[in-house]
Parts: C-alpha cells; sequence; structure tokens
C-alpha cells in the first residue's frame, strides 16, 4: 500500500495548495517512517510469510500502527504541521498522517492492535485485503490514478498559460512517481 499512501498525498495537494507536498508525502508514511526506526531497536518486527513479499508479510507494529499509537503520532504531526503553517495545515497534516491506519486497516491481515503493545490484548484489527493480490492492486491503483489525475488537474488550474509546460511537466512527474510506488509495491 505504498504507493497507495502518497496517491492520497497527491489527491490532498490538490484541494490544499498552500501545504508542501514534500510534507503531505512524509505524513502519509509517519507511521512506517516511525515503524522502521523501532524496528531498529527490535521493538517492532516485519516477518515474511511464505515466499516473502511486501503483501506476504506479518507486521508487528504494535505501538505506531495501534489505533491509539496512530491516533498520537497523527496529533503530533497536526501540532508540528499547526506551528509551521497554521491551523487548517494542521488539521489536514493530521488527517493524512492517520489516513495511513484506514487504508493499513482495509489490507492489512490482523495485525493491527487497538492499544499500544498490544495492551489488553483486544483482538488485532484488519480486513485483509493483501490477501487478494487483484483487489488490493486495484484499490492501491485507483488511490494512485485518483492522486495523479488530481494533482494533474491541479497543476493546469494553478498555473498560468506561460507556464503551462511546467505544469504538465509536474503533473506528469507526479504520475511516474506514483506508477513507480506502485511498481516497487508489485515488485516488493
Amino acid at each position: 500500500m505504498f504507493a497507495g499512501h502518497f496517491g492520497v498525498a497527491a489527491a490532498v495537494k490538490s484541494k490544499t495548495p498552500q501545504i508542501p507536498l514534500w510534507s503531505l508525502l512524509v505524513s502519509t508514511q509517519l507511521l512506517d517512517l516511525v515503524f522502521f526506526a523501532l524496528s531498529t531497536t527490535g521493538l517492532e518486527t516485519m516477518e515474511p510469510l511464505g515466499d516473502g513479499g511486501y503483501t506476504q508479510v506479518m507486521i508487528y507494529a504494535f505501538y505506531t500502527h495501534s489505533l491509539l499509537g496512530a491516533l498520537v503520532l497523527s496529533i503530533l504531526a497536526a501540532g508540528l504541521a499547526a506551528f509551521f503553517w497554521g491551523k487548517i495545515a494542521g488539521l489536514v497534516i493530521g488527517a493524512v498522517a492517520f489516513s495511513h491506519w484506514i487504508l493499513d486497516l482495509i489490507v492489512h491481515r490482523p495485525d493491527l492492535p487497538i492499544l499500544p503493545g498490544n495492551a489488553g490484548e483486544f483482538p488485532l484489527l484488519g480486513l485483509g485485503l493483501w490477501n487478494s493480490f487483484p483487489a488490493s492492486f486495484l484499490l492501491e491503483f485507483l488511490l494512485i490514478t485518483i492522486g495523479a489525475f488530481l494533482y494533474f488537474r491541479y497543476a493546469l488550474r494553478s498555473s498560468g498559460p506561460k507556464r503551462r509546460a511546467r505544469a504538465i511537466t509536474s503533473g506528469c512527474i507526479m504520475a511516474v512517481f506514483l506508477l513507480l510506488c506502485l511498481g516497487f509495491d508489485v515488485l516488493a
């Protein structure tokens, strides 16, 4: 779902041009960025299932990808963004950061705890769309297609007639970036 998260960032950028694109891209991956930092300590891990591959892993992200952990990270991101770019940007960044957990809920196997560290040992959440490669690929493809389309349209609308070529180039770069991310998801 790597590319799908970036598709969300591209779509949101088209509606909130005042927020830097890099901050939207980072916020869509915030949970995974913190996960990778915690995985270096062994606090969170990933184990391959079967022959491996990006969708063939069991993720033990009991802090970053817990419902409460995702909310806390999203609130922290919102506060930081609000400090730099204002309240509206803070709300948007927080929502984009939390969208990561929502999308992961849809695609992950049941490996998302409610509380950090799986405190209380509540049932793990995850609807398991990854179990169907065609369905998960379709969702991800739709997210990057919508994101690329909205970003391309935003780039064209926000440019003047003299900057039309630059806008087209910008839109094409975003589309290629999203497609490359999708290729990474498929090949990994």
